[in-house]
């Protein structure tokens, strides 16, 4: 799938998780290891992990896997900033740029599935729905990348992109409930890991 990057944040100080939510245990692998391996293994092109956080301590379980990184220094300033500090190391070529947070662990089924809608509908922006609400990974054309490189956090970020583009978003109706999965707190994940045998 030529020209598909992908931007995997992993900045954040998991406050609520109480320990890195990068380094999780998650189908006998760490979850940033587990997040990688299925981009690539779902025909992403390139992964940028945005590291911030604890860079230091997550650095070795990816610098073994095809992947780059960039380390945001503006962290604490909210997603945003490490949404474009991903962004700044995406490649010029890429036809088409996927979001998705290292918190949102992801089969490679599922990211395969989103991203051949994508390629198949020309989309300019793909946003998975499960039981009607949105879900990741969202991936947006890169004719949006200057877009993207301006949102901030005083305009809700992507949502004034998908506000500017709201009749060119392509809901993708997806059955799997994983489209929304999400963890946040430790119970979150001991959950999780009991319904995905992870």
């Amino acid at each position: 799938m030529p020209g598909f990057s992908a931007i995997l944040t992993a900045a954040g100080e998991s406050t609520r998780m109480g320990q890195p939510k990068p380094l999780l245990p998650w189908c006998g692998v760490t979850l940033i290891e587990y997040q990688v391996a299925n981009l690539l293994q779902a025909g992403i092109d390139e992964v940028i992990v945005v590291l911030g956080h604890q860079a230091e301590a997550i650095l070795p379980h990816i610098e073994m896997l095809r992947a780059s990184y960039v380390v945001n220094p503006d962290y604490k300033s909210g997603k945003t900033t490490s949404i474009k500090a991903g962004l700044g190391a995406v490649s010029l070529d890429a036809d088409a740029i996927a979001l998705l947070a290292v918190d949102q662990p992801r089969s490679a089924d599922l990211i395969a599935l989103v991203v051949h809608s994508h390629i198949t509908k020309n989309s300019v922006i793909t946003s998975p729905r499960y039981q009607g609400r949105g879900g990741h990974p969202v991936i947006f054309s890169a004719t949006l990348r200057d877009e993207m490189e301006s949102i901030s956090e005083e305009t809700e970020g992507l949502r004034a992109v998908f506000r500017a583009h709201e009749g060119e978003v392509d809901a993708l109706h997806i059955n799997d409930p994983q489209g929304r999965l999400d963890l946040n707190t430790y119970e979150d994940y001991e959950k999780a890991r009991d319904t995905y045998a992870c």
